[in-house]
């Protein structure tokens, strides 16, 4: 069941609360599953999910009788620390112009790399992969590139949780790219 804000009317991160959908939680925090996964071990595969209809509390409540409180700070804790990962289109492209040494990791299909891409960007290959990881950890920096900003944050996330440092993911994905940097660019929507 799609989340939807007619359904929530005045939702917002100051109101989520233990009786809230988990597709409110998730809404509001993108990034709570990863959250919940990283402290928990909740939401990363099929023993440990959750239903979008369940409640915050009722997940809490099925895993250890969790604090909802405690889990709540740590998925807004979560959320402005992915906040401060992300770099909007228009400081990427300054940033591009200031600094030759940004690597650009496009972590998108093939088929969607092929159509359409930001110039200067690779896609995330095994050999790319290797190529990140055998610096341990990087001074120059990688920013990683999806087509909304939904997958961004998880390959950021997984970088970072491998040692790398400098990583920024780019808010809103090649989509945003396209509308606030280069419009010429042609866009797509997967369906």
């Amino acid at each position: 069941m799609p989340f939807l804000w007619q359904d929530y009317p005045g939702m917002t991160n100051e109101t989520i609360h233990p009786q809230s959908p988990m597709s409110a939680v998730l809404e509001i925090f993108p990034g709570a599953q990863r959250a919940l996964f990283r402290r928990y071990h909740i939401g990363g595969c099929s023993s440990c999910g959750f239903q979008p209809t369940e409640t915050l509390a009722e997940v809490c409540a099925r895993n250890g009788n969790l604090a909802v409180a405690e889990v709540l700070a740590h998925i807004r804790s979560s959320h402005e620390q992915d906040a401060q990962v992300l770099i909007s289109p228009k400081e990427l492209a300054e940033l591009l112009q200031n600094d030759k040494s940004v690597k650009m990791v496009d972590v998108r299909s093939r088929e969607e790399f092929e159509a359409v891409n930001i110039a200067g960007s690779v896609l995330l290959s095994q050999p790319v992969m290797q190529q990140l990881m055998a610096t341990g950890s990087n001074t120059n920096p990688i920013v990683v590139i999806d087509h909304a900003g939904k997958n961004g944050l998880d390959a950021a996330a997984y970088f970072m949780g491998h040692g790398l440092q400098n990583i920024r993911c780019l808010r809103g994905g090649i989509d945003a790219w396209a509308q606030e940097v280069e419009s010429t660019m042609r866009r797509y929507k997967l369906g």
